[in-house]
């Protein structure tokens, strides 16, 4: 992939996967409770998803010297279908 591929493709991922989250409903109900506070929430948020970006980056580079990347494919794809039926089945109780 072309590096502006991946960009794009991590933007996309990153942004959809964001959107209705825990995380932004929290960011939405501090944001709402603390009106004049509003630049200091999106600070906090925005460095706090910068943090948590770095670590998924620095693993999974750390990762990529001791398994292939086709293994790291398999493996975040059963993780995230183990997840989804795992949301599936708590919403149906």
């Amino acid at each position: 992939m072309r590096p502006s591929e991946i960009f794009l493709a991590t933007f996309t991922s990153v942004f959809v996967a964001e959107l209705g989250d825990k995380t932004q409903l929290a960011t939405m109900a501090l944001s709402g409770a603390t009106p004049n506070a509003r630049w200091m929430v999106f600070g906090g948020s925005a460095l706090a998803l910068v943090l948590s970006s770095a670590i998924g980056v620095l693993v999974g580079a750390a990762l990529g010297r001791f398994v292939s990347v086709t293994t790291l494919h398999r493996v975040g794809g059963v993780l995230f279908l183990g997840m989804g039926a795992w949301m599936l089945f708590r919403a149906g109780r």
